[in-house]
């Protein structure tokens, strides 16, 4: 079924009786072409350029729990493409123009909202960081605006101003960042992948990868094995443990984000902003909650669940920005299993196992990431070499000293 007007007036009229399912609960079939391990959006996403774009449709998504409740469904819903670093500009551009483009070509309304992102800055040293950056993306053809106290008061007059420990003294500003609805992104690829043939194959964890004189034969799972051509990893912050099953040791840690909503406010925040002064970022759900998050837990973890001093940490961030959210209820919290690499930066490559590839080491910057990782990571799958736009991210670089090192703060997981 194609989704329209017309078909939502019909099922309308129909008294909604007449929906199927979005997508296909597929059994696993004995062997794939491709094998991809992690069903949230990375992996439906490279299943689904798999299928549209390099014409392999013999492929399946395994995912040991069920589709949206991962990752893709604990994370704080921004995109943005506003970085400093040759390796990173290009790549997470063209994630931003798939991200433009993603609801007409999956066919299904994500939420694509593209409401802004204001970075803000007060001082001096923070202003000609945020002046560098600009002239790095703009040099790359992103669009990058810096803007001066007055312009922020009209853009954001909530803010605190005039009282605030760490003033504002202006900010960055990219218009076409903004935000999605998280779990829809999943939804929406996992429903355009199952109408190319794609199995997506839910409840079916990962025991083990089995090899053959030194090349990937499939995995090993609780519903089976499952042969296959070639098997891709994208399955965030279990990543290690995964990887661990082929014998390599990955140069990742997994650590614990938090993410927050409050209660509905009537409109007030017009954009994601960013405190400049602590890690804090909010923005506003079409629901009128405040979505905000702030730093990792700190300490390596895989439980989707936080610790309260991180709890406090993000919520003073808030304060000092705007005061007025000291009012607002929150009403829960949930957590993410971040995969971190040691320079901040990701992983789209192969592995010395013969047939393995590898999508991992998101940090932060996982979800925004999305549709370029899932065309990058089908390029990879389908043509064993990598992408044009993320050339940059080689599993060796650690070794040969390439490092994509964005806040340059060196190999310190629980900085970036």
């Amino acid at each position: 079924m194609r989704y329209s007007i017309l078909s939502v007036l019909g099922h309308a009229l129909a008294g909604n009786r007449r929906w199927t399912p979005a997508w296909r609960d597929a059994a696993p079939q004995p062997h794939y072409d491709v094998v991809i391990v992690g069903g949230g959006g990375h992996g439906l996403a490279t299943a689904y350029y798999l299928a549209k774009v390099h014409g392999v449709r013999r492929v399946a998504v395994v995912e040991k729990g069920y589709i949206g409740g991962g990752n893709v469904g604990r994370n704080t819903t921004i995109i943005r493409s506003n970085y400093l670093l040759p390796g990173n500009i290009p790549f997470y551009e063209w994630s931003l123009k798939l991200w433009e483009g993603l609801e007409q070509d999956i066919n299904y309304n994500a939420m694509v909202s593209q409401r802004g992102v204001l970075n803000l800055y007060h001082s001096d040293a923070q202003r000609d960081a945020f002046v560098r950056r600009g002239n790095a993306m703009r040099l790359h053809g992103v669009d990058a605006e810096l803007l001066d106290v007055a312009a922020i008061r009209r853009l954001a007059p909530f803010l605190d101003f005039d009282n605030a420990r760490f003033p504002i003294r202006g900010g960055l500003l990219q218009r076409r960042g903004g935000t999605v609805r998280h779990d829809a992104v999943a939804w929406g690829y996992a429903r355009a992948a199952d109408r190319l043939g794609v199995d997506i194959v839910q409840n079916c964890e990962v025991t083990g990868i089995r090899c053959d004189h030194g090349r990937v034969a499939g995995v090993e799972t609780t519903r089976g094995f499952i042969g296959a051509g070639r098997v891709g990893l994208a399955c965030a912050g279990n990543s290690s443990r995964v990887a661990a099953m082929a014998g390599l040791r990955l140069p990742i840690e997994s650590h614990v984000l938090q993410a927050f909503v409050s209660e509905a406010l009537k409109p007030v925040i017009p954009c994601v902003i960013t405190f400049g002064a602590g890690h804090f970022y909010v923005s506003q759900s079409d629901k009128g909650g405040l979505v905000f998050g702030g730093d990792i837990d700190g300490y390596n973890s895989y439980a989707q669940r936080g610790n309260l001093p991180t709890v406090e940490d993000v919520c003073e961030g808030g304060m000092a920005l705007m005061p007025f959210i000291g009012r607002v209820r929150l009403l829960r919290s949930w957590g993410g299993i971040m995969d971190m690499s040691m320079d901040g930066s990701p992983i789209i490559d192969r592995t010395p196992v013969d047939g393995l590839y590898l999508n991992a080491g998101w940090c932060y910057g996982g979800f925004k990431a999305t549709p370029a990782s899932g065309w990058c990571f089908a390029h990879l799958l389908a043509r064993d070499e990598p992408h044009p736009v993320a050339t940059a991210y080689r599993l060796d670089r650690f070794a040969a000293g390439r490092l994509v090192d964005e806040k340059g703060q060196g190999p310190h997981p629980n900085r970036h």
